[in-house]
């Protein structure tokens, strides 16, 4: 069996799992015991998932199709296996020890396999087995329920007489068979996983289906705190909106590695007065009524960061990144004790890296909280400008142009931002001009584009000359061949290691150069050996001149 790759979200993907002449969308369940006869007559692949390297070496052994892995082997797999892990029907009871197994499983296994997680599947756990990455369930979860006389649905289990009440009008409950059901509610759920990832937004559907299990919940915010990890995994792009409509939604990680490129990629074009300014409903927030409002007071004469939940802050210069221009959070007006810490944190340490000279607040409520806190642990005196808790009124507006009297003004574009913390890269829009109605920006060098600003993604889209101002990275190193469609993962021979998918990048080969996206993270690239690695933009073949002039392997587009 091999599995088709069309969709990732994540850890989890979607596309079709083929085997001889089947064909299964997937992530799906199917009657694995057809699939794989072999299963029946094989021993020594019961190890249990708690036991160590010296047991696993000692009792587990693995042959045939599935292919059983343990999370403490060391041993190889073959290329192109199913992989299995038995007994994982057990992990979710110790949500610490499943968070460990997935991590330990996904680091060392090829990341082109499909995985199978037998007699693990219920409905109300689909999603989450899906999002950390399983490929392939079998019948067996729901069969037992069924002989235990349980009626599941994505909400949990139910006694069997849940059958007549109403709230289920499959063919398995017009017939009053309990065990298609039970089946048939796993595969829907299934299908609607695959819709979500499909769309990007299985985060969503697992945060909304873990709140009636203790465990779910439990594994989300563990492997979260993975972040190291599972921010490999994670797209920089998104979908619109991102919401962010629990507690968790802290930890995300690409809240997290928006959080995290702000504070070490990202450095304001000036550091003598910082306004501090509320959030708005619109994104992204220049195109709202109030930060016209905002802006139009400021005029440029002071670095704008507005301090928002759950992203924490945003310079201007970074209102069109993902997630901070394609977020949605519900608006109470209410600030939790664990939001305002967090992100006074994060807000402290911008104020202390940057050393602003002036720390204006233009706030009220829970954000002004936010920036008392983060001024007291950076010992920094904040000048409040809201005079009757509405930013947005004539008062507050005229207070906050008055306090910038005398400063100087200093337009912060876009590019620069947006260079800084997708590329670590600055680049000054000095002898750039630019086209086109903001957000939608075009930039030129004379006649000829240098970088288009995607505002539905949220990134710079740069053009082969464009690449020639952002140094060496973000590259992909290819063998000797002109791309004619998208790059496999197999033409890979190097690529930069900060690369996400969804990362703009430049595709780098001795016969060419390509612009593109990136499907896969560059550890995925590189430990793949089959799956599109770049989704190819453009390709423009290369004189062999051209290479020739460079040396060391620094070459300039």
């Amino acid at each position: 069996m091999k599995i088709e790759i069309r969709a990732r979200d994540g850890l989890a993907r979607g596309g079709t799992l083929v085997h001889d002449d089947l064909r299964l969308p997937s992530p799906a369940a199917a009657e694995t015991a057809a699939l794989f006869p072999s299963l029946g007559l094989r021993s020594h692949e019961n190890v249990p998932l708690a036991a160590g390297e010296a047991f696993v070496r000692a009792w587990l052994v693995p042959g045939g199709e599935p292919h059983a892995v343990h999370p403490a082997s060391t041993e190889p797999v073959p290329t192109g296996a199913v992989l299995m892990v038995a007994n994982w029907h057990t992990a979710l009871a110790d949500p610490a020890a499943y968070v460990r197994f997935i991590v330990a499983l996904k680091e060392r296994l090829p990341p082109d396999a499909p995985w199978y997680a037998p007699a693990a599947a219920l409905p109300s756990n689909a999603a989450l087995l899906a999002w950390t990455g399983f490929d392939l369930f079998d019948y067996t979860g729901p069969d037992l329920a069924t002989s235990r006389s349980r009626f599941l649905m994505p909400e949990g289990g139910f006694s069997a007489d849940a059958l007549e009440s109403g709230f289920c009008s499959c063919p398995g409950c017009a017939a009053g068979d309990l065990g298609m059901h039970n089946r048939l509610a796993l595969d829907r759920e299934l299908a609607l996983v695959r819709r979500f990832v499909h769309d990007g937004r299985l985060r969503d559907l697992v945060d909304a289906r873990c709140r009636l299990d203790a465990n779910l919940v439990a594994v989300l915010r563990l492997l979260d705190r993975r972040y190291a990890f599972v921010e490999r995994w994670t797209p920089v792009t998104g979908p619109a909106p991102m919401r962010a409509n629990s507690a968790e939604a802290l930890g995300r990680p690409e809240v997290r590695r928006f959080a995290e490129r702000v504070l070490e990629r990202y450095r304001p074009a000036r550091a003598d007065t910082v306004v501090l300014l509320p959030c708005s409903a619109r994104k992204p927030y220049s195109l709202s009524r109030s930060h016209a409002l905002f802006q139009g007071a400021v005029r440029s004469r002071a670095h704008e960061l507005i301090v928002t939940s759950p992203l924490g802050i945003v310079p201007r210069e970074l209102e069109l990144c993902y997630p901070a221009a394609h977020y949605d959070v519900p608006v109470t007006g209410y600030w939790d004790a664990e939001e305002v810490a967090v992100i006074a944190a994060t807000l402290a340490a911008y104020l202390s890296r940057h050393g602003f000279s002036r720390v204006i607040a233009h706030l009220e409520g829970g954000a002004l909280r936010v920036a008392e806190a983060a001024a007291r642990e950076v010992g920094c005196t904040l000048e409040p400008t809201v005079v009757d808790g509405r930013p947005t009124s004539d008062a507050s507006l005229a207070l906050l142009d008055a306090s910038l009297d005398g400063s100087r003004r200093q337009h912060e574009d876009p590019l620069r931002g947006l260079a800084l913390y997708q590329f670590d890269c600055e680049v000054t829009p000095a002898g750039l001009r630019s086209r086109g109605r903001y957000p939608n920006v075009q930039y030129l060098r004379g006649r000829n584009p240098v970088f288009g600003i995607d505002a539905e993604a949220g990134l710079l889209r740069p053009t082969f000359e464009g690449w020639s101002l952002l140094g060496n990275g973000y590259r992909v190193e290819i063998d000797d061949f002109v791309p004619q469609g998208d790059v496999l993962a197999p033409g890979v021979l190097d690529a930069d290691p900060r690369i996400r998918p969804g990362d703009e990048v430049l595709v780098v080969g001795p016969s060419a150069y390509a612009t593109g996206r990136a499907a896969m993270s560059a550890g995925e690239m590189l430990r793949s050996t089959r799956g599109v690695a770049v989704r190819r933009r453009k390709v423009m073949k290369r004189e062999r001149e051209i290479m020739q002039k460079n040396h060391g392997g620094s070459e300039a587009v």
